[in-house]
């Protein structure tokens, strides 16, 4: 007999979570699911889609016990609902009264507010008044910019980036879109061929705590390519040196899940680890030259919504953060101040991803849609929509190095790659219904995507779509990036980091 994990009764409709792998009263987690978006067990993020139906046998209810047969046992037992009936509404007059009282010293405190402000209305009027009689006397001509009040949105802006940041933007947009024209992959660069034959090359165990235990998020180095930064669900970030199997660091600070990590690397400036939280925040560290420890360096508090997306770029002295409470925010990495945050768009933003050239912004929402934006003024470049399916949510965004196309789900468990010229997805890859997918991603030659699921990760070939490799070892893949120049392949499984590459 199953028992449901909400209400401990037999459930009528039972249902399982694949995530927490707990029985629910299908009625109750549905609620549950449109409240919260959580599994209520784990608090991992849940959907209606990731619940399986329990066919049980017999389909009848559950007996009632003996004791509930007799005659007197039912008059004691409706005794006893009797009394906690009495009780509970001698628990609810006793909450009326108390809530009465609290609106009562409500209604006076705005009383005493609105009295406050009427007051301070009239002094203002009167030092106004006073201000032009000593003007007209003076024979200073009032100012018209002192008449009316200034209405301040909190850290938003609609006047888009500062003049000097623009012209930072154009200057890489300029240098990047000339050179990539002509750029092609360089000889050494890794082909499908070879990535057919990618095997398992090295495994980190044991990353972050057991409990809770899972590596959400993963960035390699690109001028060390032998360490790589990693965010976890016990709120740590770790930078781990792969050539001598050691962490070089474990920055704490954060009070929940660690969504994204990055690293910021500019020849001429320091190496900054960064990462986003569930906790609303963003924060920076930076090596100390005298400890040759990592301390903190700043930490963003812009946004008032667990922090979704994160994304360094290509100036390397900007970062752009998104949210859910339906924002992004850009920050010079330079002064570690911010110079630009959204007005609130319509929908919350659940991932994001910066274009190669630097001057657009590609936003994901729950409403299966991807705002795409001018960074450098902030309005809204294009909108994509797939095609009216069931609703999913955009969690994970990837443009192409080429700037052409753009990865992204176009359902729970199959890809679409959008041509941007076109503003249309011209190819959908599905990945059959049982696979959830986690992240995708282009290489930096535009040659290879890849894809990683609750079932493990798979590389295709851009343009010819045929998939390469399926990495599925270590089961789920929870992130994925690509090794330098191609020839190896990272992923987050677990507690693990796994690497594949050319066997040996």
């Amino acid at each position: 007999m199953f028992f449901c994990a909400i209400s401990g009764e037999p459930p009528q409709e039972p249902v399982v979570s694949t995530k927490s792998g707990k029985v629910y009263e299908r009625r109750l987690i549905v609620k549950y699911i449109t409240e919260n978006g959580t599994d209520p067990v784990t608090g991992d993020k849940l959907e209606e889609a990731d619940l399986i139906t329990i066919k049980a046998s017999p389909e009848t209810a559950a007996p009632r016990p003996p004791t509930h047969t007799s005659i007197p046992a039912l008059l004691q037992t409706m005794q006893n609902e009797w009394d906690a009936l009495v009780l509970e509404m001698y628990a609810l007059k006793q909450q009326h009264n108390s809530t009465r009282q609290e609106l009562s010293y409500a209604l006076y405190a705005q009383d005493a507010a609105s009295r406050v402000v009427a007051r301070l209305i009239r002094e203002r009027d009167a030092a106004r008044e006073a201000l032009a009689n000593v003007q007209a006397t003076m024979g200073i001509a009032p100012s018209e910019a002192s008449a009316e009040d200034v209405e301040m949105a909190e850290g938003a802006t609609e006047d888009g980036l500062p003049a000097a940041v623009i012209a930072s933007i154009d200057e890489t947009h300029q240098a990047l879109s000339a050179a990539r024209k002509k750029r092609k992959p360089p000889p050494e660069y890794t082909n499908a061929t070879e990535v057919k034959t990618f095997t398992a090359k090295h495994a980190i165990p044991s990353l972050h705590s057991a409990s809770p235990a899972g590596i959400t998020s993963l960035a390699v180095s690109r001028l060390t390519p032998s360490q790589f930064l990693t965010g976890g669900n016990d709120k740590i970030v770790q930078l781990y040196d792969r050539d001598t199997d050691k962490v070089l660091a474990s920055l704490k600070g954060h009070t929940k899940k660690i969504n994204h990590v990055a690293f910021r690397e500019q020849e001429a400036n320091s190496t900054l680890l960064i990462s986003a939280s569930a906790d609303k925040t963003s924060k920076i560290w930076s090596l100390d030259s005298a400890s040759q420890e990592y301390i903190p360096r700043s930490t963003i508090r812009s946004h008032k919504g667990e922090l979704t997306g994160l994304a360094v770029h290509p100036t390397s002295s900007l970062l752009a953060l998104c949210s859910a409470d339906k924002t992004y925010s850009i920050h010079d990495l330079n002064t570690f101040s911010q110079v630009f945050r959204s007005v609130p768009s319509d929908e919350a933003f659940t991932s994001l991803s910066i274009h190669p050239d630097g001057t657009l912004l590609a936003l994901g929402t729950p409403a299966s849609t991807i705002q795409i934006y001018d960074i450098r003024t902030g309005a809204i470049a294009a909108s994509l929509t797939p095609p009216e399916g069931v609703p999913f949510t955009v969690h994970t965004l990837s443009f192409s190095e080429n700037g052409y196309h753009l990865l992204s789900p176009n359902s729970l468990s199959s890809v679409a790659i959008w041509d941007l010229r076109k503003q249309r997805s011209t190819h959908s890859i599905s990945l059959g219904d049982d696979f959830k997918i986690n992240k995708v991603l282009y290489d930096t030659s535009a040659q290879f995507l890849g894809v990683a699921g609750n079932l493990g990760a798979r590389v295709f070939a851009h343009k010819t779509w045929e998939e390469l490799i399926k990495l599925d070892e270590g089961g789920e893949v929870s992130d994925l990036v690509f090794g330098n120049q191609g020839k190896e392949i990272w992923g987050a499984t677990g507690r693990e980091v796994r690497v594949w590459g050319l066997p040996a």
